[in-house]
Order: C-alpha cells, then sequence, then structure tokens
C-alpha cells in the first residue's frame, strides 16, 4: 500500500512537470518562428510556403523527450514525521528509487531496505543481504604437498596401502589416506546421552562432560568416529573441544589417521565357501570391564550385533558374525574399544 501511494505521488509530480515543460516550449518556438516570418517577409502578392510548422513540431517532439529524460532526476520524497517534501535524487540515500540501485524500497530488489523479490537489500536496510551463493562458502581446493617422507613416497605412486601396513611406517599426514582411499566412508557412534522425557537416555553424537571448579562449571564436548573403505580397513578416533564442530572434525582427522587392517574370511563350518564374509576363526577382545567375544558365521546369517557395533563391522567389510558380551556394555566407548582390540588380536594370529 505504501509503494503504490508512492508511484501515484510520483506520477502525478510528472504529468505536472511534463505539461509545464511543454507548453514553456511551445511558447519559445512560436516566438521564434514569428521572428523569423518578420525577417523573411516578401512583397505584397507573392506567394511563400511556410515550412517552419513541421520543422517547429519536430524540434519540439525532441525538446520534450530531452526534458522527459532528465525529470526523473528530481523526485520528491515526504517525511511522515514532520510532512515536509523535499527534492531527492534516485541514486540518494533514503531515496524512493525506481530502477533499485539505492533508496529505502526498491522495486527489482537490488538494493534498498525493503526489496520485493527478496534478492537483496541496501547496506544498511534492516533485511539487507540476500541469500549467500554456495560457491562463495565453498573453499578452494589446494594442492597437496606431503611434508614427511611417506607422504613423499605416496604421491610418487611407490608405496601401496598394504605395504604401509606391512612395514613400520606411521601415517601423519591425514592427506596420505584421502590419496590411498578416495572413497572412504566416515560414522559417528553414539556415544553420548541425555535424559529423555518418560526416563532412560536419549543417545546422542557428542558425550557432554561437566566439571565444578571455584570460578564455575567448565564443559567439554567429546566424539567417536569410525572410518572404513568396506575392503578390510578401518580407523577408530576420539576427539575433544569445547564445540561439537571442532570435536568431531578431531575425531575424524585421528581415525584417519590410525588405520587399522582387519583379516577376513570364512572360519564357519557349516559355510565353508572361501569368500571374505566373515572372520576367519573365533577372536576375543576386552577392554575395562567389557569382554567381547567375536565368532564366524554362515553366509546370509547377517550381524549379530548391537546397531553401534554394527556400524563398525559394515565399516570393515564383514556382513555375517556371531558376537557375545560381557560386563558394562552400557559405556559405549569401552564397548568400541573393545571390539577394536578383538580386530587386533585378530593380525596377531597366523592363519
Amino acid at each position: 500500500m505504501v509503494n503504490e501511494k508512492i508511484d501515484e505521488e510520483q506520477r502525478e509530480l510528472e504529468k505536472e512537470e511534463m505539461s509545464e515543460a511543454v507548453e514553456a516550449i511551445a511558447e519559445e518556438e512560436a516566438k521564434k518562428v514569428e521572428e523569423k516570418q518578420e525577417e523573411n517577409s516578401a512583397p505584397e502578392g507573392a506567394v511563400i510556403k511556410d515550412t517552419s510548422e513541421t520543422g517547429s513540431k519536430e524540434k519540439i517532439d525532441e525538446a520534450v523527450k530531452e526534458k522527459t529524460e532528465e525529470l526523473p532526476e528530481k523526485t520528491e520524497e515526504k517525511n511522515k514525521r514532520t510532512g515536509e517534501i523535499k527534492k531527492v535524487k534516485p541514486g540518494e540515500k533514503g531515496g524512493f528509487s525506481r530502477d533499485g540501485r539505492s533508496g529505502g524500497f526498491s522495486r527489482d530488489g537490488r538494493s534498498g531496505g525493503f526489496s520485493r523479490d527478496r534478492r537483496g537489500g541496501g547496506r544498511r536496510g534492516k533485511f539487507s543481504g540476500g541469500p549467500r551463493k554456495r560457491w562463495e562458502e565453498e573453499k578452494e581446493k589446494v594442492e597437496w604437498i606431503p611434508k614427511t617422507k611417506l607422504g613423499k613416497l605416496v604421491k610418487e605412486g611407490k608405496i601401496k596401502l598394504d605395504d604401509i601396513f606391512k612395514s613400520a611406517y606411521k601415517i601423519r599426514e591425514v592427506e596420505i589416506t584421502d590419496f590411498l582411499i578416495p572413497d572412504i566412508e566416515e560414522k559417528l557412534i553414539l556415544i553420548g546421552g541425555s535424559p529423555g522425557k518418560g526416563g532412560g537416555i536419549e543417545r546422542r553424537t557428542v558425550r557432554r562432560t561437566v566439571r565444578v571448579h571455584k570460578s564455575g562449571r567448565r564443559i567439554n564436548l567429546s566424539s567417536l568416529v569410525v572410518v572404513g573403505n568396506k575392503q578390510g580397513c578401518v580407523g577408530f578416533g576420539f576427539g575433544r573441544s569445547l564445540t561439537n564442530k571442532e570435536a568431531i572434525k578431531k575425531a575424524t582427522i585421528k581415525a584417519r589417521l590410525n588405520l587399522l587392517p582387519v583379516k577376513r574370511g570364512c572360519g564357519s563350518p557349516e559355510c565353508k565357501c572361501g569368500r571374505e564374509h566373515s572372520i576367519p576363526f573365533t577372536i576375543t577382545g576386552k577392554c575395562g570391564s567389557v569382554i567381547v567375544k567375536l565368532m564366524p558365521a554362515p553366509r546370509g546369517f547377517g550381524l549379530c550385533a548391537p546397531d553401534e557395533i554394527k556400524k563398525v563391522f559394515e565399516l570393515v567389510g564383514i556382513e555375517d558374525i556371531k558376537m557375545k558380551s560381557t560386563g558394562q556394555t552400557s559405556t559405549r566407548m569401552n564397548f568400541i574399544y573393545a571390539v577394536r582390540d578383538a580386530m587386533r588380536n585378530l593380525n596377531k594370529m597366523k592363519i
């Protein structure tokens, strides 16, 4: 409603100024025509063709066009509080501009405080600024320059992932895992929790711990991430920070640095297919009071394990397995680390 009233007022002002300009131009042209006729006066009886009328009309039209182009430079703005009317150019701040390049109320939304199509607003407007483009937020990929001896060998193509596991090399750069395993996947383990409405615990990806000091409470956040390529390689990482984002970021970095090979096979006497869908033999692992026993299963049996442990087996590439556990398994950290210990023990045994 406000914009419509403003448009009507501007149109009326433009019409008045147009009419005044046309009248003034017509009077000037009429005077010029009369002066020319007096100067070029002919004797009596002579016939004179007056061509000034057609030329004067063309000149009037050109002059009117020039004036109409100049008219939008001067518009009027009415102050709501005081009622004063001021002449403001469309480029000035606070004006009501048609093209929307500046001013408070723009039509096409290029600038101004309140835009119709929401492309953006003025620099000082209350609702200024439109949605950012995705390409602005994304960072440009920088070429990896290795800093360690292992990184240089990996980039040159002299060492592969199996060679790293067999040798005594330790991965100290995250780019090494990204270079060797481009299709690596990661999953968050629900290690945290908060009390639910009806009792019990609502599981979360980040664990929150509070320490009470004289100065007040100090909060720490921690998370656990598991990475894998579903082909017998897995990594575990634990991160701690003051924010959720930083804790998850630290955990993912540590998981990519601490990769672990896992032996797969078909150790079930019921199957004996020879494929790598399970583990080759029974193995145990321990962490704290939690003891885990992993047993091979026949093909099509599935993953007989809790939901959070299933995430680990899926990233390793195990499709069928049996599992037994004892101890305080509600502590997710010890439960996951016990499974990791069992997978490490698989590599110690020779087949």
